[in-house]
């Protein structure tokens, strides 16, 4: 029988880490009516979430979206300045060379931003982790809603705040939506405080800044083959 003493630093922080809880969510019709309840994964759904994981992993995601075009020029690149202001020594003034030195109006910058590049190389685990964190910490609070499908006939604003209004949903809603979803796409699209995704596409960042993650039948993760799925799009904005 292996003992605490015999266990290495990994093994000692997966011992001691809390277990997943079991959650369940109501599924709802787009009107608001009950159709039973669903397990959510609790490897993705009741985990304790990563605060530092977290940070990290939505600091690269932010810092990869960054243009990094900035740019300044330096004395060397200002035009003009070629010519000495004024003789070396007589004038009672400090000796100078160009008008294009730092100090000068006009001058160059004396170590401005250049283009650069902010992304950040994140391990694939992390984001994984992180994302999994977000959906835990959302499932916690509450605010994860599951309907059976976006049965809109035809993209309609007035059907979607319907549903929205049924589902009892306020704020700032994520809503995550099939690659056959395209009218609630259009629905939606018009709504200012609802933001819609692809289920390729779900990361921590986004659900985050939104109150409500709303899944469908076809894009609620079941498992860790679907966690991983969901984080390539993470992966990508974090080691572009």
């Amino acid at each position: 029988m292996t003992t605490t003493t015999e266990l290495s630093p990994a093994e000692l922080r997966r011992a001691r880490r809390t277990p997943p809880v079991a959650r369940q969510l109501t599924r709802r019709r787009i009107d608001g009516s009950e159709a039973g309840t669903v397990d959510l994964d609790p490897e993705l759904f009741g985990i304790e979430p990563n605060v530092a994981v977290l940070h990290q992993v939505v600091t690269a995601q932010l810092a990869a979206a960054r243009a990094g075009t900035q740019s300044t020029k330096t004395r060397a690149e200002v035009r003009g300045g070629g010519a000495k202001p004024f003789r070396q020594k007589g004038t009672g003034r400090s000796r100078q060379g160009s008008t294009r030195a730092p100090q000068w109006s006009g001058g160059g910058i004396a170590l401005g931003p250049k283009p650069r590049d902010y992304s950040q190389r994140t391990p694939k685990k992390m984001v994984r982790l992180a994302l999994r964190s977000a959906l835990s910490d959302r499932a916690a609070s509450g605010h994860v809603a599951l309907v059976d499908a976006w049965t809109f006939e035809t993209p309609r604003t007035k059907d979607a705040i319907a549903a929205l209004d049924a589902l009892g949903l306020t704020g700032r809603v994520l809503v995550v939506l099939d690659a056959d979803d395209g009218i609630a796409d259009r629905s939606f699209a018009n709504l200012q405080n609802i933001q819609t995704i692809q289920v390729g596409e779900l990361n921590a960042y986004d659900i985050l800044v939104n109150d409500w993650l709303v899944f469908t039948d076809a894009t609620l993760p079941t498992g860790g083959e679907a966690s991983a799925e969901a984080a390539s799009a993470g992966d990508e904005g974090s080691d572009q």
